[in-house]
């Protein structure tokens, strides 16, 4: 049971970087133009929050609950997500950066990733099936071991995925970013 329960608040232009905020429960709450960079959020719970235009990079989510969560324009570099409670795991995201984060045995269905820069991110072991990944850039991500049965690549680019390696029933792609699931062939194609 969390110790301090925020509900329906706003938070607005707050820093709050390089801070720790423990066992406290926020429930559809709103943070704007909030800087979270470095800061402690583990052993917290956001239930059908909102971020919008926060800085959150390098955050630390251990057992953090992220439920029905909504990123919007953030700043999340470097995001350790296979720490998060996965109890009720929902989390968007739309034009975020979202570079240099893990996201490791995270239960992803039904996932947006909006407009969103995911270079260098690590998708593993990871339930992505029916995910969207609309207009992403997605280079040099990696993909291994994943259920991305349904998953939609076709508006994203840049990626790069074994179909040997990973679920991809269904999963749609167009091109010319299908030739991503050949890269591991290093055959020419033109």
């Amino acid at each position: 049971m969390a110790e301090i329960l925020h509900q329906q608040k706003s938070f607005k232009k707050a820093d709050y970087s390089e801070k720790e905020w423990f066992d406290t429960e926020f429930e559809s709450c709103k943070f704007t133009d909030c800087n979270f960079s470095n800061t402690n959020l583990s052993n917290n719970d956001f239930q059908d929050c909102h971020f919008n235009n926060c800085n959150m990079s390098t955050v630390k989510f251990n057992n953090t609950g992220l439920k029905n969560v909504n990123f919007i324009n953030c700043k999340m570099v470097g995001i350790d997500f296979g720490c998060c409670n996965d109890f009720l795991f929902a989390a968007n995201f739309e034009k975020c950066n979202l570079e240099y984060s893990v996201f490791y045995k995270n239960k992803l269905t039904k996932t947006k990733f909006d407009d969103c820069i995911i270079r260098n991110v690590n998708f593993t072991d990871s339930d992505l099936r029916n995910a969207s990944f609309k207009n992403c850039d997605l280079l040099n991500t990696i993909f291994d071991k994943n259920n991305l049965s349904k998953a939609d690549f076709r508006t994203s680019y840049n990626y790069s995925l074994d179909p040997e390696n990973n679920l991809i029933n269904k999963a749609k792609f167009s091109y010319p970013g299908i030739t991503g699931l050949l890269d591991k062939y290093d055959i020419i194609i033109e």
